[in-house]
């Protein structure tokens, strides 16, 4: 039988969203979106290296996944010209590949 994690970004007074930029969920008025961006640091690149460093099946919902799909196709993780950095890289050539 296969294990089931759910992965979250939660703060302390229950925001949950993902960590991307301010833009990226404003339902309901929500204008602090991206929070937890300026935190991450070789620690977090580190957790999100290790849960995708084995195979898995991803379950998205229908918001994430839009997000998604507008998002990571536009990423060329072997471009040498964007400045990003390599953990974001390391999942952009990831999710590039799998079968959708």
């Amino acid at each position: 039988m296969r294990k089931v994690l759910a992965s979250l970004f939660l703060s302390l007074d229950g925001v949950m969203q993902a960590p991307g930029g301010p833009d990226e969920d404003p339902s309901g008025g929500f204008e602090l979106g991206g929070w937890i961006a300026p935190h991450a640091d070789e620690t977090t690149g580190a957790a999100i290296g290790e849960l995708f460093s084995e195979p898995f099946d991803l379950l998205l919902g229908r918001r994430t996944y839009d997000i998604f799909a507008r998002y990571w196709p536009g990423l060329d993780a072997d471009s040498a010209e964007q400045p990003l950095p390599e953990m974001t890289l390391n999942i952009a050539r990831l999710f590039n590949r799998a079968t959708k």
